[in-house]
């Protein structure tokens, strides 16, 4: 393994995760099975102060779950100049066989994770705790994708050495190379950029909708999903090129250098926090006749619409100035 501070940073941050995550896990089988409110007994008094300090604590690690994927990708640019061959993050995830595998379970870990939180915000807004069986029950869900991280976290560090020759993103994502990434390289642009301004756009108006009448959140959760699979396919097909201003260059990591303005770490998190609090949307909603909720859902899920609206009109303002600006036609 390459002795880099980050790398270390993220090892043992990943590390501490997955254990305070199982910990946690221990506790929410207890709470799935012994959990009663109306109870007065010593094993509920218990089971109710632990799940205050559990959820405090998680709430603090899944915090830093969010931050860590972009350390990751920062961390994976900085290192492309040790690899022969590698010109930024793509070379790197590429020095061996965990690195794309590692990047997209922590893009799904970041997803869940903010679920996650989302949950547990509303779940501690509640006098009762009413959602505390369905929030541990999720974090069982969430624990496997966590440790596999974990793993391919490590693997993938103890894997990298600096005699490897990997591809550069020119070769990786190119339109006459094969795999995922020069398929969605390959995707037509125009009928593309009219999806992307279809989503960006269906998101907002249904966004209005729930802010205005408190429903339409299940649609407006499926359409904020959508946003963020075609922004990504959108950042590789045409928002690059206008960028880099070459109608060859499809590279979705170069954006995040100095010399681009670290522009695409705007449109990353402007991608993801749409996502997140677009589907956060969707997932309270079967959550809404909770007598205890019956006040608090709609008005976060009135919050949580109008973040992924700011966020998904930041993205796609971000797009309309990229292209009107680039020199590429």
């Amino acid at each position: 393994m390459i002795l880099h501070p980050a790398i270390i940073a993220l090892v043992a941050s990943s590390v501490l995760i997955s254990s305070l995550v199982l910990y946690a896990v221990w506790y929410g089988v207890r709470i799935l099975h012994s959990w009663d409110l109306r109870s007065g007994s010593s094993l509920q008094l218990d089971l109710e102060r632990r799940t205050y300090l559990i959820s405090t604590v998680l709430a603090y690690v899944f915090g830093f779950q969010l931050v860590s994927l972009f350390l990751l990708i920062y961390t994976a640019d900085s290192l492309s100049t040790l690899f022969t061959g590698a010109m930024c993050a793509a070379g790197t995830f590429n020095v061996n066989f965990y690195g794309y595998p590692l990047l997209v379970v922590k893009i799904v870990n970041f997803l869940l994770a903010g679920l996650w939180l989302t949950v547990n915000y509303a779940d501690n807004r509640a006098y009762d705790y009413p959602l505390i069986r369905k929030k541990y029950a999720f974090l069982l869900f969430l624990a496997p994708y966590l440790v596999l991280e974990t793993v391919l976290q490590v693997r993938y560090f103890l894997g990298m050495s600096p005699d490897v020759i990997t591809s550069c993103c020119g070769s990786l994502f190119s339109v006459n190379a094969s795999g995922v990434a020069s398929d969605l390289a390959a995707l037509p642009a125009v009928p593309l950029q009219y999806a992307f301004t279809a989503s960006m756009a269906a998101t907002v108006v249904l966004g209005i909708i729930v802010v205005v009448t408190r429903r339409g959140g299940c649609a407006f959760s499926f359409v904020a999903g959508a946003a963020f699979i075609i922004g990504i396919a959108s950042l590789i097909s045409f928002i690059s090129p206008a960028i880099y201003e070459l109608p060859t260059h499809h590279c979705p990591f170069c954006v995040l250098q100095k010399e681009y303005g670290y522009i695409g770490y705007i449109f990353y998190a402007t991608l993801l926090g749409g996502a997140v609090t677009g589907i956060g949307v969707g997932v309270l909603g079967p959550f809404r006749s909770v007598p205890s909720l019956v006040d608090i859902i709609p008005s976060l899920q009135r919050r949580l619409a109008v973040l992924s609206v700011l966020f998904y009109t930041s993205a796609g303002l971000l797009t309309l100035i990229t292209i009107v600006r680039s020199n590429l036609k």
